[in-house]
């Protein structure tokens, strides 16, 4: 009881700093925005070299959950009153903001669209492509994700009509009905590529179908990318949580920023995604992290939203060509320095811009800067809450970057070779519309010039690749033969399936021997897409290196530690899984060649491939290679079930793996069978080899012994009425799952009232302007916070830090330090209560320096103890409390 006591005066304390008038931050190297508006809960806090100015506020931009920056500057804002975990539609639109003056400030607005939920918007000339719920008209309720297109070819900030459908369903609706989009599908980026880069979350799709017709179901999270006439739909890479958004170089690196699970701390996790790659969430990430791509670093709790990789040369250079990567938890904008690693990259975090409950940023060709920020408009959206600024340097001078509708061939090359990404996808994409055979010949003399830089060139090749399309290959293997061009050449040749029947493989053989470790790798992926079965052989010799070493049994492996040595050999298997070379594998069993073949014969679930194991393992004698062709038949014993778009692993999923919902399948019998006689022929000594298999596998066979397979823990209905009560189920759940309860049970406020005095809460706050002031005071609490709001900075006290619930740390004379609130203050003393009550007073002379904390004097979890009906009740007592 005195632990819950404590816990909920230390949340109280936290809860109400909102009503203090902290001290000023220190600004050595740091500066704030200088006349804040009223809206601000938190001023942004930025390089002392960037100017930020407040370009619209909740008037315009309320709950603005993503946005997008025309290259001629025009600012696409997706405002969501729906918020992650509302379920009504009829809240969401595209509003188009316009600075004519170039001062900061929106002179101009129109709502573009009205769309429900908007989480990734991307312009490509008159046409506006948008990720969007989509709402049933019959029953209102969510019936799925889509992207979509707008056109807008008068230019007049309206939509000309309704969307036009690229992909559909790209979001389970189950989930979406049940939760919200608070895991669903998000973010669109275009590469100069071409295609349409897709952040996928992890409540997956079941059955996304393209304008081609083409369908396509992905269990959990990762990247889909598409073309802009909605075709060619594909998986880039899978094994993500819930990523927000892409960041995307010129050289077609992408990156993102994910987080663990609820119960594995809500740790950011930075990754390089590579194509065909992966990345393990949930079932491989942490027991069989030998298998997958690990992230790049693990930085801590967070939550990464939008993200863009900074390419222009009106930036200083401490602030370009990296990605920058915004943080909905930490309300701070990354910037992640990334150094070549072989085929992947090292990297650093640095802190940029702070903003509050940042959600989103992009960049226009003249380098002006736009950040979205949803600023404590809670779980459900809120319409005075949120907004957008412009961030550029201080010695930026503006350029407007020309409308390119009517610049003629030549002119748009000249823009193709610009400095800045976003100039150059503009006229990319203006080129496309142009008559072919001026565009080809043009884009190829760019292409092949040697003489301009590495990033004109692939800009110039993917246009020209993208036009000249089949007829283009004999130009892109040319490019194959210059050490400069040959992997971004090897990628463009692989790039379109529908044209590598007509590539050559003789550029992807000759490439697997390469001296760059980078071009190996492009060759190993381009394999895979080619779809030849005689490649497999090159494949089989990429060597494993030594540290593919499965995680001792209990602990979790390195999934956040970069290793790029396992790149090559992952991706290998990765294409070999794809050409399904079972025979191939088979083979290489027993030669030099072995442990990549078994490593790809895990996901082989073919009888000819559970044949061959058991064959080869017959036939030999070596009893090391015995136990590993063991250990693979054993693997194949269950496979993952098929996805059907009806469950959903929740928000604190089994990681045990290697299945998350495993099922036998038609040869599972015979490796019953055969397991089951070779435990029948081993010896006391060997008979811990099939207990570990039994365990680590999930097999379920009853005579092996281990542990008991555990069950799936699929999302399921929770009923309230049963759990209400239970105490310490506010630490049993996700934040979510908290919020989603807590709009369903009102709680007793009379119940609430009597907590807060058993409590002891009573002792350090005061609920009438009658009593004595103590601490920060909660008379007024439900005037300025909502329930929900409430909930979130008892639960969340670090995010609420971010938005402007800060304590306040004072150095004083004789090296003393003091931590609290503010309690009073005057020109000459100040008034400090600490987190157990005691106040001290000093002297305003004495203070040497005062300085705002980043981090919660309370830790996360002291609400833990409590059932949801007391956790209701007590915030349904505060919020109110409006005197």
């Amino acid at each position: 009881m005195l632990k819950i006591s404590l816990s909920l005066v230390y949340a109280f304390l936290i809860l109400l700093t909102l009503m203090q008038k902290l001290g000023d931050s220190e600004t050595r190297n740091r500066q704030s925005l200088s006349g804040q508006p009223a809206h601000f809960k938190t001023a942004p806090d930025v390089p002392a070299d960037i100017k930020l100015t407040n370009f619209a506020g909740p008037d315009l931009t309320p709950s603005p959950a993503c946005l997008a920056v025309a290259p001629t500057g025009e600012v696409f804002v997706g405002v969501d009153m729906i918020g992650s975990l509302g379920k009504t539609p009829g809240k969401g639109y595209i509003i188009k903001l316009i600075d004519k003056d170039n001062d900061g400030k929106v002179d101009e607005h129109t709502k573009f669209a009205m769309v429900d939920n908007p989480r990734g918007i991307l312009p490509v000339r008159d046409q506006i492509f948008v990720l969007h719920t989509t709402f049933s008209k019959e029953t209102g309720k969510a019936s799925g994700m889509d992207l979509v297109v707008f056109d807008d070819a008068n230019q007049d900030g309206v939509a000309d009509g309704p969307s036009k459908p690229l992909v559909q369903n790209i979001c389970s609706p189950k989930f979406l009905q049940s939760r919200g989009t608070d895991h669903a599908t998000n973010g669109i980026r275009m590469g100069i590529d071409g295609w349409i880069y897709i952040a996928v979350g992890d409540f997956g799709f079941h059955e996304a179908v393209d304008r081609s017709g083409k369908k396509l179901t992905m269990l959990g999270g990762g990247i889909v990318r598409v073309r802009p006439d909605g075709t060619e739909m594909e998986i880039y890479s899978h094994g993500m949580r819930n990523i927000y958004d892409v960041a995307i170089d010129p050289y077609m690196n992408i990156f993102t920023r994910d987080n663990t699970n609820d119960g594995g701390g809500w740790n950011i996790r930075f990754s390089h995604q590579i194509q065909s790659g992966e990345y393990g969430y949930p079932v491989l990430f942490k027991h069989f992290t030998n298998e997958i791509i690990p992230a790049l670093v693990d930085v801590g709790g967070g939550s990464g939203t939008g993200s863009f990789f900074m390419d222009d040369p009106t930036w200083p250079d401490q602030y370009n060509h990296v990605p920058m990567m915004a943080d909905w938890g930490r309300s701070q904008l990354y910037i992640h320095r990334v150094t070549p690693d072989g085929p992947s990259y090292k990297q650093k975090e640095e802190e940029f811009i702070k903003l509050a409950q940042i959600t989103d940023v992009d960049v226009d060709a003249s380098g002006r800067m736009y950040l979205s920020a949803w600023d404590g408009a809670g779980y459900s959206g809120n319409p005075s809450k949120g907004y957008v600024v412009r961030a550029i340097p201080n010695n930026w001078t503006y350029k407007a970057f020309p409308s390119i509708k009517k610049a003629s061939v030549k002119e748009l090359t000249k823009v193709l070779q610009s400095g800045s990404a976003v100039a150059r996808l503009a006229a990319q994409q203006e080129l496309l519309t142009r008559p072919a055979k001026q565009v080809t010949k043009a884009t190829w003399k760019i292409a092949a010039d040697k003489t301009v830089p590495l990033h004109v060139r692939i800009a110039g090749m993917y246009t020209y690749a993208q036009v000249a399309g089949q007829d283009g290959i004999e130009n892109l293997v040319k490019l194959t033969t210059e050490n400069d061009m040959r992997e971004y050449a090897l990628r463009a040749l692989s790039d379109r399936k529908p044209f590598v029947s007509n590539v050559p493989l003789e550029p992807f053989m000759q490439a697997m021997s390469d001296p760059s470790e980078r071009i190996r790798t492009a060759a190993t992926i381009g394999l895979g897409r080619l779809s030849r079965p005689e490649a497999a052989t090159a494949l089989l010799q990429v060597p494993v290196p030594a540290s593919f070493v499965e995680p001792a049994k209990g602990t979790e492996g390195p999934h956040a530690t970069p290793n790029a040595a396992i790149i090559p050999p992952h991706l290998a298997v990765r294409a070999l899984v794809s050409l399904n070379a079972v025979d191939a594998c088979v083979r290489a069993i027993g030669t030099g060649n072995s442990a990549l073949a078994l490593w790809a014969l895990r996901y082989m679930h073919a009888p000819k491939a559970v044949d061959g194991l058991i064959a080869a393992y017959q036939q030999t004698n070596d009893g090391k290679l015995k136990k590993e062709i063991l250990t693979t038949v054993a693997r194949l014993y269950k496979k993952e079930a098929p996805y059907d778009g009806s469950w959903w692993w929740g928000t604190r999923p089994d990681t045990h793996g290697p299945y998350y919902k495993g099922i036998t399948w038609g040869s599972s019998p015979a490796i019953e069978k055969f397991l089951k006689a070779e435990f029948g022929k081993s010896g006391e000594a060997e008979k811990p080899l099939f207990a570990d298999l039994n365990s680590r596998l999930r097999l379920e066979i009853a005579d092996f012994g281990g542990e008991e397979a555990v069950a799936a823990k699929e999302e399921v209905k929770i009923d309230l009425e049963k759990i209400r009560n239970q105490k310490g189920q506010i630490g049993k759940s996700s934040i979510e799952d908290v919020m989603l309860a807590m709009a369903k049970i009102k709680g007793d406020p009379i119940k609430g009232k009597t907590l807060f005095a058993q409590q002891g809460c009573i002792a350090c706050h005061s609920l009438s302007k009658s009593e004595t002031m103590k601490g920060p005071f909660m008379g007024q609490i439900g005037s300025i916070m909502n329930r929900e709001q409430i909930a979130e900075s008892i639960l969340k006290p670090n995010a609420s830090i971010s938005q402007g619930f800060a304590t306040v740390l004072i150095t004083a004379k004789g090296g003393k330090s003091y931590t609290g609130f503010v309690t009073e203050e005057s020109a000459t003393r100040v008034v400090l209560r600490d987190i157990t009550g005691t106040v001290t007073t000093l002297k305003a002379g004495d203070i040497v320096s005062r300085k705002e904390m980043e981090t919660s004097m309370m830790p996360s979890g002291l609400a833990d103890a409590l059932s949801y009906e007391e956790f209701a009740s007590l915030i349904t007592f505060l919020s109110e409390q409006k005197k």
